[in-house]
């Protein structure tokens, strides 16, 4: 697939299948993260294995059934689906720079340092497994990538690729082995950290997270290989024109459908009855295939007009507001599932997995009409604006 990703197709117009995946990509996050959210232990439960999913093979209930599909077709997908997406913005920032007659990186480190400062304030004050931070260390580098040559990034692309692959490689052949010889698996946080999310207050919810920052920042740092090399691939499709109305584009998108589905699908179907010890590889490893097939996936259903258009506009408002409602998003669920808000972690858990899914979709719908809403009166969403804001060049006044 990488010889068809050559040609340069440069667009100086707004790709509405970029806003379209943006906002499945940023409500598909929420269906991993809703779990965090629901679970004792919450942000700490993910650290202690307090977040596994159930096994419909031993239990084939209807909710365990709904819970291991909703689950599977969520974990890693859509993180990883972002991130090209993030690679792809990345891009489309260095065009409008040499469309400007400017040069690379010119303002954008400032925007890079802007976007981990939003991630750090995202990640003490409301959530603990922020993808912000990370993305904007990466992109720093990224950024340097684009002004050297295509061999370059070929190889920096590659290189990064396999080095997280040894990584995640290693990470479950240990894991393998810790099971062979130790067959005790951990039961779930501490009740202190059960404590603390279901009736703690929010201050102590903050310092929690400032005194284990470094094992709570421990993914971006796991994942930087796969960070470097999502980012890097979205550049490329997005210069190939994988996302344009084009006869090229709807090729390259029938292509990523086949190959992202035809591979992903039992691979992640393998690592996810492998159980806990390949979580690793299905998360890390399989899950980005899977994510290709869903942009091809969602490309075709685009252009062969399968998604209804109600549902193709509250996915774009939802993707053109991406920054507010990834931010938003965590925050609804922190004042509906912990204890400094409504506490429905603590008041419905053990009642099974229904509530949680149908969280998800109530988060989901407000977002989609409040960003619809919003983009109706305002032309970027709140935290898009802030930045803007911060941002733009000063103009001087006339003397």
């Amino acid at each position: 697939m990488a010889d068809t990703l050559a040609p340069v197709v440069r667009t100086t117009t707004r790709l509405p299948l970029l806003d379209v995946l943006r906002g499945a990509a940023i409500l598909g996050t929420l269906m991993t993260n809703v779990w965090i959210f629901a679970s004792p232990g919450s942000e700490w439960g993910v650290l202690q294995g307090g977040l596994g999913a159930p096994d419909p093979i031993a239990d084939p209930s209807a909710a365990n059934i709904a819970e291991a599909v909703f689950r599977f077709l969520a974990d890693g997908k859509f993180l990883a689906l972002l991130t090209v997406l993030f690679g792809v913005g990345l891009a489309i920032q260095f065009d409008s720079t040499a469309r400007r007659g400017e040069r690379w990186p010119g303002r954008y480190p400032k925007r890079a340092a802007f976007l981990f400062v939003e991630g750090t304030v995202h990640f003490v004050l409301v959530f603990a497994w922020d993808v912000l931070m990370g993305y904007a260390v990466t992109a720093l580098l990224v950024a340097w990538l684009l002004a050297r040559s295509e061999k370059v990034r070929r190889v920096a692309m590659w290189t990064a690729g396999g080095v997280h692959l040894v990584l995640v490689a290693l990470v479950t052949l240990a894991a393998t082995s810790a099971s062979d010889t130790s067959p005790q698996r951990p039961d779930g946080p501490g009740p202190a950290a059960v404590e603390l999310y279901a009736h703690g207050g929010y201050a102590a919810q903050v310092a929690f997270r400032l005194e284990n920052a470094v094992a709570l920042r421990i993914e971006p740092v796991f994942s930087f290989g796969l960070l470097v090399l999502l980012f890097l691939l979205g550049v490329r499709l997005h210069r190939a024109g994988a996302f344009t109305a084009t006869a090229e584009g709807r090729r390259i998108r029938t292509r990523l459908a086949a190959w992202g589905l035809g591979l992903g699908l039992p691979l992640n179907a393998a690592a996810t009855l492998g159980g806990e010890d390949f979580f690793a590889l299905g998360r890390y490893g399989a899950a980005p295939l899977l994510a290709l097939g869903y942009i091809g996936l969602i490309g075709i259903a685009l252009d062969r007009l399968w998604v209804p258009a109600p549902v193709t506009r509250a996915l774009g408002s939802v993707g053109r507001t991406a920054l507010s409602c990834y931010v938003a998003q965590n925050l609804l669920c922190m004042l509906l599932c912990y204890g400094i808000g409504l506490g429905l972690a603590d008041r419905l858990g053990g009642s099974g997995p229904w509530w949680v899914m149908g969280l998800w979709a109530g988060v989901a719908l407000v977002l989609a009409a409040g960003s619809w809403l919003w983009l109706r009166r305002f032309d970027r969403g709140p935290l898009e604006a802030l930045q803007h804001a911060v941002l733009s060049p000063r103009r001087r006044s006339p003397a």
